[in-house]
């Protein structure tokens, strides 16, 4: 590789490096995963017993503990703090980045290698994936390893070589197994399965290099299966790791209540496809140019296709058999991003060469996509400018880093409009650029105003000064519920489950009746509308709903009162309450 095309990979490399730091490391936890993710870390760190995570000391068999243990060592070493917490993703970042690119490197050459590793680094789902504190970055680091051992492995022409890409392979989804259970064998398992079919290498399946590799699958898994076996309630917890929370993902099985996962996320035949350009934003366009010229190249000798093979191998069978599941996230497709990278790489190397019009149009609308993201950008930053302006440590600061954000990317786009249509990688290469500019300078001054939505935190220390060492109960308090009070209030808490029917309100009105110092929080539906808000919105005619749902009717009845309300702006809201004989006390004592 000539050295300015050195320095030009090292300078793309430094602007990827920028948006993820500032997506992992400049914002607090936000909802609704990242408390329940943040609380599962903590207690991981300084709990006896690791091989069951613990969401507010309650057993939460969801997700194996892999993601916990790094997380809640970094958590052990800095604090509880979200950067410290999301630490470990940086890592899993660079590698699914670094065996994307020697993937693409080993299937389709240098240039292809640069633009796959910035491909699914860049992508919407995947940069969400790596600055998002939960078990899918490590996960897709795995299947990206995974997907580059089975590559080595398949097209091998020596044993040793072929032995070392499996066995690599088994490894990478070891570890895979152990961030989220058994999601890790879909992307690598379909790839390799479409792939001996699809060449009719039939014999592939009698290779021994393939299987010895799961020695070492059966090992790590099956030394943290018997962890969890020989601990407190084992087979339980094994019976909602491996059947509940797999297959229950898939159709309905019989499981408790809070573990029926078909009831929520539901899918539609479609919604894949539908959601796909979403995924792969900004460069939906691109992989679309590529998935047309390889249709057009389909001719070529197998070998100059092996990349685009591997490719679909990865991207088709997983939308196919995703689509047919009872539930669907757009987070269940991340493990599939480095196929649809590596399309994208090959198709950068083959056009670069001889771009057709097809080719330069793709690139240019994706130029003006970027232009129009930066508008966008420039409207979120004034919007949310408008909104905290009071609050503003540097007004100055915000206006000038958000504008230079926008101004620069705008430019870079354009730019790679202009070389769209001679010198296809420097424009892709301004494309993205544009793309990281946008990631990091205003989103430096958009993140901490948005932190205020989602300030936890500060609700926790309210809660406990309020608190005062009364005993306190969650009334059909969900995850993130349970989290944020282990996490900032560190008080123990009982929980009442909900919906509250006579039963129940008659043993939460013996509660309210029994002690007159506990207190009960409850979480209250709709968002609280900022006033600078509710006044720009009237301004345009525009009528915001209030606070949403009031107090709920069963307060009454349950002889309790509102102590305190917690609101967010535009987040959530609690309130706090307490049984009305104490405040009838309260009155008569004075």
């Amino acid at each position: 590789m000539p050295d300015n095309a050195k320095s030009l990979v090292a300078g793309l490399f430094l602007a990827v490096l920028a948006a993820w730091c500032v997506g992992l490391f400049a914002r607090a936890y936000w909802t609704p995963d990242e408390p329940r993710e943040a609380d599962l870390a903590w207690r991981m760190s300084w709990q006896a017993q690791k091989s069951v995570p613990l969401l507010a000391g309650t057993p939460f068999c969801e997700k194996p503990p892999l993601t916990y243990w790094l997380a809640g060592a970094a958590m052990r070493a800095f604090g509880r703090s979200a950067w410290a917490a999301r630490l470990p993703n940086l890592l899993y970042a660079l590698i699914t980045a670094l065996a994307t690119y020697l993937l693409a490197r080993r299937a389709a050459g240098p240039l292809a290698a640069a633009a796959s590793a910035a491909a699914v680094s860049t992508f919407l789902l995947a940069y969400q994936v790596a600055i998002w504190l939960a078990t899918d970055a490590p996960l897709l680091a795995a299947v990206a390893v995974a997907l580059l051992g089975a590559y080595q492995g398949f097209y091998a022409r020596r044993t040793a070589e072929r032995l070392r890409g499996y066995t690599l392979m088994h490894v990478a989804v070891a570890v895979g197994f152990l961030a989220k259970s058994g999601a890790a064998w879909m992307v690598p398992a379909l790839a390799l399965a479409t792939l001996i079919v699809w060449e009719r290498r039939w014999r592939e399946l009698g290779r021994w290099e393939l299987y010895v590799g799961l020695i070492a699958q059966v090992a790590v898994i099956g030394l943290w299966v018997d962890a969890v076996y020989r601990g407190h309630d084992g087979p339980a917890h094994l019976r909602v790791f491996f059947w509940d929370n797999l297959v229950g993902r898939f159709t309905k099985v019989a499981a408790p209540t809070g573990l029926q996962y078909t009831t929520g996320h539901r899918n539609y035949l479609g919604k894949y496809l539908v959601e796909l350009p979403l995924y792969l934003w900004p460069w939906p366009l691109l992989v679309a140019a590529a998935v047309r010229r390889a249709w057009r190249e389909r001719a070529a000798r197998p070998e100059a296709l092996r990349a685009v093979r591997f490719a679909l191998a990865c991207l088709v069978p997983t939308l196919a058999l995703l689509s047919v599941a009872a539930t669907a996230r757009d987070i269940y497709f991340a493990p599939a991003l480095p196929g649809a990278a590596l399309l994208l790489g090959w198709w950068v190397r083959t056009a670069s060469a001889a771009p057709d019009r097809w080719d330069r149009g793709a690139v240019r609308a994706t130029a003006a996509m970027l232009m129009l993201a930066s508008a966008a950008a420039a409207a979120a930053a004034a919007l949310v400018g408008y909104e905290a302006w009071p609050a503003l440590p540097s007004r100055l600061a915000y206006v000038v880093i958000c504008g230079a954000g926008v101004v620069a990317a705008a430019a870079l786009a354009r730019r790679g409009y202009a070389l769209a249509g001679a010198r296809l990688p420097a424009a892709l290469a301004a494309l993205l650029v544009a793309y990281c500019a946008l990631c990091v300078l205003p989103a430096t001054q958009i993140y901490p105003q948005v932190d205020r939505w989602h300030d936890l935190r500060s609700v926790g220390r309210a809660l406990r000064a309020d608190l005062d060492g009364a005993p306190l109960a969650l009334i059909g308090a969900d995850e993130t519920t349970r989290a944020w009070v282990d996490l900032y209030t560190t008080v123990h808490v009982a929980r009442v489950a909900a919906p509250l029917g006579a039963r129940r309100l008659e043993r939460l009105r013996a509660a309210a009746l029994a002690d007159p110092r506990e207190r009960f929080l409850v979480q209250l539906g709709g968002r609280v509308w900022p006033p600078r808000i509710v006044a720009l919105a009237r301004a345009f005619g525009i009528h915001p709903h209030g606070h949403g749902n009031g107090v709920p009717a069963w307060v009454g009845p349950a002889d309790l009162v509102v102590e305190k309300i917690y609101a967010l702006p535009f987040g959530r809201r609690y309130a706090l309450l307490r049984p009305a004989a104490a405040t009838r006390s309260n009155s008569a004592s004075y």
